[in-house]
């Protein structure tokens, strides 16, 4: 009710149509059609201009059939007998019952610019393709994913009790309904973030005809309909506890919002959009099986799996998999596996490699992985399930290499917990980086941060407070972050500081307020050492009740991702998702 509402507001308003003039017609009379109708009252909708039509017809007030539910909705009319009679000169259709029941001839009969709200699922009353064929000036919403309009009951009821219950409300009344109903159909006016239309595939989403309220995937919704929702419940009554600073609580609930989750819908989402070649180079685990068969399934990505063909094909029936997908056993290819140490030997023949050990690493998969993506044989390549990270990581760089104007790669961990949502570099990669090297590193995470939507607010963590203590690691990283602000101008970054200071406002606040993170805090963190960077990662991951995504392999010129040693089949799938996204976007993590 509340988000068809909202999207009947919109519709009206893009028609020029006023709500209490509009005839409506409500096909289904069951819990939903009477909830849909009722509010529809409330938004003022007359009830003299509503006809409501169950599966016997059109409900009168001279059926001896109806309950008293049926019987708050029967009208007075006695010139319509069917829906068809119905829809005759009716500005709005609302659908809450079964498939195809709605005719291109009825449709047509309806007023000019009609508003056709066809919410059975899976089948709508009336094909979209075939309603919106049928009159040019028609509006049309469905409860369906793969049309504009979606009437989906997420949009709302996560956010409407979220503002219920932070004001501790005893009921959810009329107003706060209300409330939900003008919020979303607000926020569908406002520029739609890019984060969004890149979800959905969609160079820009603009308020109008195919687009009346807001996508499931809007990271705006919490923050717009809970806070109205709550405000709605203090102003009538029902709530028990105040909000008086409202800024402060639209922070908090962008801090709740979980980016493993959030985040992930978004780039899974956008994968599919463009289905992208993955090679594993561990096909033989189970555990990578297993993924790819969800890839598969869910339509994320086209898996390539890597390794001996008969033990990747009795896993296959092991686990009773239908996992129908190219399997390529490098021992089998022996013309490709010349080709690719002969290409391999042209590259490395002027570092010191022979021609014959170049064809003898052909054999090794995360080689043979990486000259499959170098070649175009594949887009990204996936591997490190069951090997430690340098020995997958050196043959990514010998073959593929690192992006132009790159002069280090470095790795990032994305850290989710009930205190907001943070990025951890270098994580993976370099030892013990210089000033220099601190400041590509700062430029990498910046464009990785940008790549999931986020504005990076940077730290350059050390044991000191913007030289509080002297060091080799205080001294490295205020250097870097003077070179750093130099060079990148238009960041948020700040140094050096330890890791509470950078995260806590209002220590920041009271001891140094000239910190230009003393706002928000920082939510992107650059460690001084790849000890300390893979130690925090770590712990927060075993110990801190956090969500970790990574590593994110910074700095190579095509996609290769690094799984954590052991990683979990969700965590190989959120992998996968990133790599597609990272190899099908023209706006790479990495620059080119």
């Amino acid at each position: 009710a509340i988000i068809s509402g909202a999207a009947l507001i919109n519709a009206l308003e893009i028609t020029g149509k006023k709500i209490e003039d509009i005839r409506m017609v409500i096909n289904g009379a069951g819990a939903a059609a009477i909830s849909c109708s009722r509010l529809y009252l409330s938004l003022g909708v007359r009830h003299a201009h509503i006809v409501m039509c169950d599966r016997d017809g059109v409900i009168r007030t001279d059926r001896d059939d109806l309950d008293d539910l049926k019987a708050e909705f029967a009208t007075d009319r006695r010139d319509i007998n069917s829906l068809a009679d119905a829809l005759k000169g009716a500005d709005v259709f609302v659908g809450l019952s079964v498939g195809n029941v709605v005719s291109p001839a009825m449709v047509k009969e309806m007023a000019a610019n009609p508003i056709v709200f066809a919410l059975a699922n899976p089948e709508p009353e009336i094909p979209y393709d075939l309603a919106m064929s049928t009159r040019k000036d028609l509006i049309m919403a469905t409860g369906r994913s793969d049309h504009p309009n979606q009437v989906n009951n997420v949009l709302g009821f996560p956010f409407i009790f979220r503002g219920a219950l932070d004001v501790r409300a005893r009921a959810i009344n009329e107003e706060m309904k209300l409330a939900a109903v003008k919020a979303i159909a607000t926020l569908a006016k406002q520029p739609v973030p890019e984060m969004v239309s890149k979800a959905y595939g969609a160079k820009k989403i603009l308020f109008g005809r195919e687009y009346l309220i807001p996508k499931p995937l809007d990271p705006r919704l919490i923050t717009t309909i809970s806070p109205a929702v709550a405000k709605a419940a203090i102003e009538s009554g029902v709530a028990r506890k105040s909000i008086t600073d409202w800024a402060k609580y639209t922070r908090d609930l962008e801090r709740r919002i979980g980016i493993d989750n959030r985040l992930m819908s978004r780039i899974i989402n956008q994968a599919r959009k463009n289905l992208q070649r993955v090679v594993f180079a561990e096909a033989d685990h189970h555990k990578i099986i297993k993924a790819a068969q969800i890839l598969v399934d869910e339509k994320i990505a086209i898996p390539i799996l890597l390794g001996n063909r008969i033990k990747i094909q009795n896993l296959i029936k092991e686990f009773e998999l239908d996992l129908d997908v190219e399997i390529i056993d490098p021992f089998e290819e022996v013309q490709l596996m010349k080709e690719f140490g002969d290409l391999f030997y042209q590259k490395r023949q002027r570092k010191g490699l022979t021609q014959y050990e170049a064809h003898k690493l052909m054999r090794e998969r995360n080689y043979f992985g990486a000259m499959l993506v170098e070649t175009g044989r594949a887009d990204a390549l996936i591997s490190g399930l069951t090997r430690d990270y340098p020995s997958t990581i050196r043959p990514a760089l010998q073959v593929i290499g690192i992006a132009k104007e790159v002069k280090t790669v470095a790795g990032m961990y994305i850290i989710s917990n009930k205190k907001g949502n943070f990025f951890f570099a270098d994580t993976t990669v370099n030892e013990n980086p210089d000033a220099e090297k601190l400041v590509e590193i700062v430029g990498l995470t910046s464009r990785a941060v940008r790549f999931f939507d986020v504005e990076p607010r940077i730290a350059m963590l050390s044991y000191s407070n913007f030289g509080s203590a002297k060091g080799d690691i205080p001294g490295k990283m205020n250097l870097a972050t003077r070179l750093a602000k130099q060079r990148f101008p238009d960041l948020i970054i700040d140094g050096e500081m330890q890791a509470n200071t950078a995260l806590n406002t209002g220590l920041l606040q009271e001891n140094y307020s000239f910190s230009e993170l003393k706002e928000m805090g920082a939510n992107t963190l650059i460690f001084p050492d790849l000890a300390s960077g893979n130690i925090a990662y770590k712990l927060l991951g075993e110990i801190g009740g956090s969500e970790v995504i990574g590593p994110i392999l910074l700095g190579m010129n095509k996609p290769v991702h690094v799984l954590q040693l052991g990683s979990n089949i969700r965590e190989i799938v959120n992998m996968v998702a990133i790599a597609a996204v990272d190899a099908q976007s023209s706006q790479k993590i990495m620059p080119s």
